[in-house]
């Protein structure tokens, strides 16, 4: 699939692009997808939530009122789960919500991910990208140069570049990578993926590995 290739101010530079078809052009694989997303956010959940059982609230273990004779039901201490302020039944406890998956399913999903990107139109091609200063003013421009300043972007570079990234943190519609940090998730989380000439081809021999 070849694709036009912008500069920085989204003009177009008259050269092209070939997005490998081995990475950008795959029959996506729906399931994998739905795996390496679900695994992500399991991932991500810190897993500390607690409810205090019986035996862990504060309290008398009088028992209430005599067995018989009341009227009532059965009662042996306040911290019974059936009473105000008691313990919780079956409650949360502490967990690790992660898990693992194959690595070549994980190829998978992130391959048919840049596919659908791709089948939709949704990718932008920068020819390179450097920023000389740290302002969140100049990467809104970006944006807005490239007509993608009203949704959700990711910007995939082939290394880190510190001035850039700091320059969108403050943004809740940009994310900044590099290739090596891409993921399932993230890419179908964007309306619109923004990648350099380089970072295509930093792709391209990652997933020949």
């Amino acid at each position: 699939m070849e694709v036009n290739v912008l500069d920085s101010s989204g003009k177009e530079t008259g050269a092209k692009v070939q997005l490998p078809d081995s990475v950008f052009g795959v029959e996506p694989n729906d399931h994998a997808i739905y795996l390496d997303v679900k695994q992500y956010l399991a991932n991500h959940r810190q897993g500390t939530h607690k409810s205090k059982q019986r035996n862990e609230i504060a309290g008398s273990t009088r028992k209430l009122h005599k067995q018989k004779g009341t009227g009532g039901a059965r009662a042996g201490s306040i911290k019974s789960p059936l009473f105000n302020g008691g313990g919780r039944i079956f409650g949360p406890q502490p967990r690790d919500y992660s898990f693992k998956l194959n690595k070549k399913l994980k190829e998978v999903a992130r391959k048919s991910a840049l596919s659908y990107k791709a089948k939709d139109n949704n990718i932008v091609v920068l020819d390179s990208l450097t920023f000389n200063e740290v302002k969140t003013k100049t990467y809104i421009k970006l944006v807005s140069d490239l007509n993608v300043g009203n949704e959700k972007t990711l910007l995939v570079l082939p290394t880190l570049d510190k001035n850039i990234y700091l320059s969108s943190r403050n943004l809740k519609k940009a994310k900044v990578i590099t290739a090596d940090q891409l993921s399932t998730y993230d890419v179908l989380n964007a309306g619109k993926l923004i990648i350099t000439t380089a970072a295509v081809k930093t792709l391209e021999e990652a997933f020949a590995k």
